[in-house]
């Protein structure tokens, strides 16, 4: 037998459709129920589920109204706050495409976008960082907006361009990722499938709002169903949380394993008393943590595997609980198989985890790059780049990444991109980056460099921080006399982990 686990067909996508009314419409029913409370220690700033869809169809009309029509491309610079989702949602229902981005990213790191896209507009924070030469729409003008008569949805098919989302690549160069609208679809297959939603649910997401995570688990998904999201307030230390989950009655917590160990490390006992279990994506959650955090509190965490082109599709979930350090199974109306060279590989044997190319959640395409996009399908399925093994329950386990690609607190970043931003650097003749684990569950993106002399940090984190985002810059660099080989003679990045423990200190 071999490793393909088939869970159904998904249920079809209603058409004419549209990614937006179907997030709003169960809230329309109930429209004074809380859709969104952002938590602080003195309260909660509350939105409706009705000042959502006011706020959402109102910023659909100020974009029509500015200019911008159906199928324009518009790239969010907007902070971690409100005005990022009721953006994004705003032109999703008029039928414009947006590309949410993170608002660490640098000036370069921005012009590379837009250079990508050639957006019809710029939708920007004054506070966060733009690229001159193209036209912005400014935060006042976006909030005022809200107030504005509700646009229509822009109905139609459900393969249509819905959004645009970036991740990191094996090229060095993020990718822009494209989705239709079908893809809000796929996700009600988490609800059971991961987890375990109901109407009745205060799901906590411990992200920023300009994050596809908190977009997706964090808002998206409880304003769908109709329950009420909570948001800590930005800059929220995370030893704060209990205390918060505890106050505002949190029935689920959203986060990435690292905040979950922040949590725990005052190493007290959790009071949590409404709190059903835990939610975790991102990274690889250890068998770990996972145990200290049940012990800690008396609810469990379940883990979900997926990326930016097909969001998550392997999971635990309450009614179905991974085992023995496990991802999880496969969601009802997903198809996944564990691919070698030749194709599936038997039961139990390492091969891709890869998703068949009729999963509704699957990207469209890489956009513009139709040689990127073939390069990963093999005949009917889409590769992910991650390894893992299949057992004959279908229960999937994680076996690490088939490229060198990084982890560092929830972010997948390209090695290859980090080291090209340093290149250049005085005194500085060879590069390799890699992540590297300081204790359980913490990783670091580390640069080992070659050189004459060793070239002061503050000099390199210089050049990182004028040329990459916050969350791609090296914490640590080491000088090595040379870099580590393969039989080839290319960089061996996994053999710059153990170099890491034997630097001079």
């Amino acid at each position: 037998m071999v490793s393909i686990f088939d869970q159904g067909p998904p249920p079809p996508c209603p058409a004419p459709f549209n990614m937006a009314a179907h997030v709003l419409a169960r809230g329309r029913a109930t429209p004074d129920k809380p859709a969104l409370q952002v938590l602080s220690e003195t309260g909660a700033q509350t939105w409706s589920h009705g000042e959502i869809s006011a706020a959402v169809q109102g910023t659909g009309t100020g974009l029509l109204q500015a200019g911008l029509a159906p199928g324009d491309i518009v790239v969010l610079r907007l902070g971690n706050t409100i005005d990022f989702p009721i953006a994004y949602l705003g032109a999703i229902a008029a039928g414009i495409v947006p590309v949410p981005t993170s608002s660490q990213l640098t000036e370069p790191e921005v012009a590379d976008i837009l250079a990508d896209l050639s957006p019809a507009a710029v939708l920007r924070d004054p506070n966060v960082t733009g690229a001159p030469g193209h036209r912005e729409i400014g935060l006042p003008e976006l909030q005022a907006m809200r107030a504005l008569p509700p646009c229509d949805f822009d109905m139609g098919p459900p393969d249509r361009l819905g959004y645009i989302v970036y991740t990191s690549g094996t090229s060095g160069r993020p990718r822009p990722v494209a989705h239709a609208h079908r893809a809000i679809w796929a996700r009600q297959m988490m609800f059971d499938g991961w987890y375990g939603l109901r109407v009745d649910d205060r799901l906590l997401h411990a992200g920023a709002f300009n994050w596809t995570y908190t977009l997706g688990t964090g808002l998206m998904d409880p304003w769908t169903i109709g329950a009420t999201a909570l948001i800590p307030e930005p800059g929220t230390d995370p030893a704060r949380l209990p205390a918060l989950l505890a106050a505002h009655g949190a029935t689920l917590l959203a986060a990435a394993p690292g905040v979950f160990r922040k949590m725990l490390k005052s190493g007290e006992k959790l009071y949590l008393p409404q709190l059903r279990h835990g939610l975790a994506a991102g990274e690889k959650l250890s068998p770990a943590l996972k145990s200290a955090w049940e012990e800690a509190t008396g609810t469990g965490i379940f883990e979900a595997f997926g990326m930016s082109e097909c969001s998550t599709f392997i999971s635990g979930a309450p009614t179905r609980p991974a085992e023995d350090g496990a991802l999880g199974f496969p969601q009802v109306g997903r198809r996944v198989a564990i691919l070698g060279e030749d194709g599936p590989v038997p039961y139990g044997e390492p091969g891709t985890i890869a998703v068949h190319r009729d999963d509704p959640g699957l990207m469209l395409a890489y956009l513009n790059a139709p040689d990127e996009t073939a390069a990963r399908f093999r005949g009917d399925w889409f590769l992910t780049g991650d390894r893992g093994s299949m057992a004959p329950s279908g229960q999937v386990s994680y076996e690490g990444r088939d490229d060198d690609m990084m982890n560092a607190g929830g972010y997948r970043v390209s090695p290859i991109e980090v080291e090209t931003a340093l290149t250049g650097v005085p005194g500085v003749e060879q590069i390799g980056v890699t992540d590297v684990e300081i204790k359980p569950d913490t990783f670091i993106i580390v640069a080992f460099y070659t050189g004459p002399e060793p070239v002061a940090d503050a000099v390199l984190a210089a050049r990182a921080q004028d040329r990459l985002a916050r969350y791609k810059q090296p914490r640590a660099y080491v000088h090595l006399p040379e870099m580590p080989t393969n039989p080839n003679g290319k960089l061996s990045r996994r053999d710059l982990k153990p170099l890491f423990e034997s630097r001079p200190q």
